[in-house]
C-alpha cells in the first residue's frame, strides 16, 4: 500500500461523470449531501429499496415498475425478489431508439470489419424473432448458441429475449462433451451454431462437433448454422439444419412486438466453469440483469450515449452478456473475435484506437502478457478517447497497475472488477470519482452490501477473510435449472453463513475502503493452518525475470499441507538452484516465510478454463491422484498429464 494514489480524477473529470449527476439528483430527492463515493455506497445499502427505485428512473428503464420494490424471502436474502409485480423486457430496453447511430462494429482475426446501425440491428432482430417463432420458440423455451463474439450472436440473443425465451451460449472452442454437459441440461428448442472460426491464423471447423451434440439435445426442433469461416464437412452432416440466411430469408423487418415478462422471468442461463463436476446452470432474470448492468455501465464505468465499448471476451464468459447490455445506454459495441496476439500483440489496440474506444475491457492475464512482452500501446497508438480500462477474470497484481499507467495511459480510470457468473455482474468494481490505489479494487458496487468475515462469521474492519453480501440485490440468480426445491442454489451460497451470501472469494479489506482478492476460498493454501491466497504468491513470482507464469497448490504432506509452486520459464532459462533460491527469496521478502513453497517445479503448461482462468483445483486433484470430474471445462486438459505422478512430489 502506498500513500499516493496512482490516479485521481480532476474536479472537471468528476463533474462530467454520470455518477456525479446521479449523486446530485439522488441527494436532492433524499435530502442528503453525498461527500464522496463511500457515503453514497453506505446510503445505497442502508436504503436499498429507495436506491434501486431511483436507479430505475435515472437509468431510463422501459417497463411497468409496479408498486412493490422488494419482497423479502423466507430467509431474508434467499428467495427475496425485487420489483415482484413489474413487467419488463430486456431486448426492448436495448433496442430503443432505432436510428442511424452506430450500434456495433465487428472485426475478425483476418482484419475484416462490418458495422451495424441501431436501425440495422433492430431490423435484423425483427427478422430473427419471426423466424424463431416459426421454428416453435415461445416464452420460456431455450435457445442455445455455439457462436463466436459476432453480430449474429447478439441479434439472435435479442430476438430470443424479445419473445421471453431463454438464451444460453458457449464459445466455439468447447468440445462436444462440454456442450452436451451444458446444453443437454437445458433442452433447447433451437440450436444456433457457427460453421467454423478463426484462431491464431487457423480455421477451426465446428460442424462435426455440432453433429455429435445434436442427438443429446432432447426436444431440439431446429439447428441454424451461421456461415463465418467455412466448414470442411458442410451442413449436410447435420440433422434438420438450415443456413441462417435461409432461416430468416422469408421475413422482412417489421415493428417488433416485445413480450414484457416478470422482473424475475428467465433471460440468461449461465454455466459455472464445471471444474468440480457437471456445470451448474445459473438462471438470471430480465429485470435484475438489466438494472444491474445499467447501474454498472452508467454509474460505475461512466458509459454515455455514443461511447465505444470494447471487451475482449468469448460468448462463454459472462462479460459477453455484460458487454451486450451496453446497448441499453446507447453505446456502440466494439466486437472482436480471434486471438489477441495474432498476428501480433498490438492487434486489439490497432482496432480499438482506430474506432476511438472509450472503455477497453480485458482480463488481468492479458495485461500481464502485454507487460511480459514489453508491449506499450500508449506509445504506438492514439488513445485520446480512452477514459476507462477494466480488468477482470483474476486478480490484477500491483505491478500490472504500474504497467497500465506507464505503458497504456497515465490519465485513465483503471478499474479492476470482480463478481462473476453467479451474479452476471460485479460485486466490487471501480467508480470514476474516486482515486485508484495500487493493487486495489476501488470498492463495493452501489447497492451491494459487501462485508468480509472471519471463519466465525464476524465482520473484519480491515484484513483478510471471506467475501459476503449481507442484503438482497436485484441480480441474484432467479434459480438453478433443474433445482425445483432450490436446494442446490441454497447450498451454493447460503450454507456457510446463516442467511447471507458467501461468494467463495478470499479477500482483504483495505484502509482505503477498497479490496484485494487473493483467490478462491477453496483454492487457498493452509500450511500450518494459516490461510494464504495464491494471488499473494503469484504477485511475487511474476516479478522474477525468468518466470513467465506460475500456479501454486497445496499438497497434503506429513499431516499438514505444503505449498507446491509450478513455474513456466521464459525461453533460455532453466530452473537451477540459483533461480530456485531467487524465487524463494522474492516470495519470503515480498510476502512472508509462510508463503515460501516447499517445492518449485518447472512445467511447460498450466491448465485453464475456457475463459482463461488458471485452475488450481484441477492441479491439486491430479497431484493427489483424484479424478478430475469435468475435463471438458478446461481449454487445455491434456496438460494435466504433466502434473501426474511427479517424482519430486513423492519426497520430502
Amino acid at each position: 500500500m502506498t500513500d499516493t494514489p496512482l490516479w485521481s480524477p480532476s474536479k472537471e473529470q468528476v463533474e462530467s461523470t454520470v455518477l456525479f449527476g446521479f449523486m446530485q439528483a439522488l441527494g436532492a430527492k433524499a435530502g442528503v449531501v453525498f461527500d464522496d463515493y463511500q457515503s453514497l455506497w453506505r446510503w445505497s445499502v442502508e436504503h436499498s429499496e429507495a436506491f434501486w427505485d431511483f436507479a430505475w428512473d435515472f437509468c431510463g428503464i422501459i417497463g411497468d415498475r409496479g408498486q412493490t420494490i422488494l419482497e423479502k424471502g423466507p430467509e431474508g436474502m434467499f428467495g427475496a425478489r425485487f420489483f415482484p409485480d413489474s413487467r419488463v423486457n430486456y431486448a426492448e430496453n436495448l433496442l430503443q431508439g432505432a436510428d442511424d447511430s452506430l450500434a456495433i462494429v465487428f472485426r475478425d482475426e483476418t482484419g475484416r470489419e462490418c458495422t451495424l446501425s441501431r436501425q440495422d440491428l433492430y431490423d435484423a432482430v425483427s427478422r430473427w424473432q419471426q423466424a424463431l417463432v416459426a421454428a416453435g420458440v415461445g416464452e420460456g423455451d431455450r435457445v442455445a448458441a455455439y457462436m463466436p463474439n459476432m453480430p449474429e450472436t447478439i441479434i439472435a440473443a435479442l430476438a430470443a429475449s424479445s419473445l421471453g425465451a431463454v438464451w444460453a451460449s458457449a464459445s466455439p472452442d468447447f468440445g462436444a462433451q462440454g456442450l452436451i454437459d451444458r446444453f443437454g441440461q437445458i433442452e433447447p428448442t433451437v440450436l444456433i451454431a457457427v460453421d467454423g472460426y478463426y484462431y491464431n491464423g487457423k480455421i477451426v471447423d465446428c460442424l462435426d462437433k455440432v453433429r455429435d451434440v445434436q442427438p443429446a439435445l432432447k426436444g431440439l426442433k431446429k439447428t441454424v448454422i451461421v456461415p463465418f469461416a467455412g466448414s470442411v464437412s458442410g451442413i449436410k452432416v447435420l440433422e434438420n439444419a438450415v443456413w441462417a440466411e435461409d432461416f430468416i430469408g422469408a421475413y422482412t423487418a417489421q415493428e417488433i412486438t416485445y413480450n414484457r415478462v416478470a422482473f424475475h422471468h428467465p433471460l440468461f442461463i449461465m454455466f459455472s466453469s464445471g471444474t468440480t463436476g457437471v456445470p451448474k446452470c445459473i438462471v438470471h432474470g430480465h429485470g435484475g440483469t438489466l438494472i444491474q448492468h445499467l447501474k454498472e455501465h452508467q454509474l460505475q464505468c461512466d458509459i454515455k450515449p455514443g461511447d465505444k465499448v470494447f471487451y475482449f471476451t468469448t460468448c462463454g464468459w459472462m462479460m459477453w452478456n455484460w458487454l451486450v447490455s451496453a446497448l441499453a445506454s446507447r453505446a456502440t459495441l466494439l466486437l472482436f473475435d480471434g486471438s489477441p496476439f495474432y498476428p501480433n500483440g498490438s492487434v486489439l489496440w490497432d482496432y480499438t484506437s482506430r474506432h476511438g474506444c472509450s472503455l477497453f475491457g480485458t482480463s488481468a492475464k492479458y495485461i500481464d502478457a502485454l507487460k511480459t512482452h514489453g508491449i506499450a500501446p500508449g506509445k504506438a497508438y492514439d488513445l485520446s478517447a480512452l477514459r476507462t480500462v477494466t480488468s477482470t477474470g483474476s486478480p490484477l497484481v500491483h505491478e500490472s497497475f504500474d504497467y497500465v499507467y506507464r505503458d497504456i495511459k497515465a490519465d485513465v480510470h483503471l478499474a479492476s472488477i470482480s463478481g462473476g457468473t453467479d451474479i452476471v455482474s460485479c460485486f466490487m468494481l471501480g467508480n470514476p470519482v474516486s482515486p485508484v490505489w495500487r493493487g486495489e479494487i476501488q470498492g463495493a458496487g452501489l447497492g451491494m452490501s459487501l462485508d468480509v468475515l472471519d471463519d466465525d462469521g464476524k465482520s473484519i474492519p480491515q484484513g483478510s477473510g471471506e467475501l459476503v453480501c449481507t442484503r438482497p440485490f436485484p441480480c441474484m440468480p432467479v434459480m438453478f435449472w433443474n433445482d425445483p426445491d432450490g436446494a442446490r442454489y441454497h447450498g451454493a451460497y447460503f450454507e456457510k453463513f446463516d442467511g447471507i451470501w458467501c461468494h467463495g472469494d478470499w479477500v482483504e479489506k483495505t484502509a482505503h475502503g477498497g479490496f484485494i482478492i487473493y483467490g478462491r476460498s477453496d483454492a487457498t493454501l493452509n500450511p500450518g493452518g494459516v490461510r494464504i491466497g495464491t494471488a499473494e504468491i503469484y504477485r511475487q513470482v511474476e516479478q522474477v525475470e525468468a518466470v513467465q507464469e506460475s500456479i501454486a497448490v497445496g499438497q497434503d504432506w506429513d499431516g499438514d499441507v505444503r505449498v507446491i509452486l509450478f513455474v513456466i520459464l521464459k525461453k533460455g532459462w532453466e530452473l537451477d538452484d540459483n533461480l530456485i533460491k531467487e524465487i524463494k527469496t522474492k516470495i519470503r521478502n515480498g510476502a512472508s516465510p509462510r508463503h515460501v513453497p516447499a517445492k518449485i517445479i518447472q512445467i511447460s503448461d498450466i491448465p485453464r478454463t475456457k475463459s482463461g482462468k488458471i485452475t488450481e483445483l484441477a492441479v491439486r486433484d491430479v497431484i493427489h491422484g483424484r479424478k478430475i470430474k469435468n475435463v471438458e471445462a478446461l481449454a487445455n486438459p491434456e496438460c494435466l498429464e504433466l502434473y501426474r505422478d511427479l517424482q519430486e512430489l513423492k519426497a520430502g
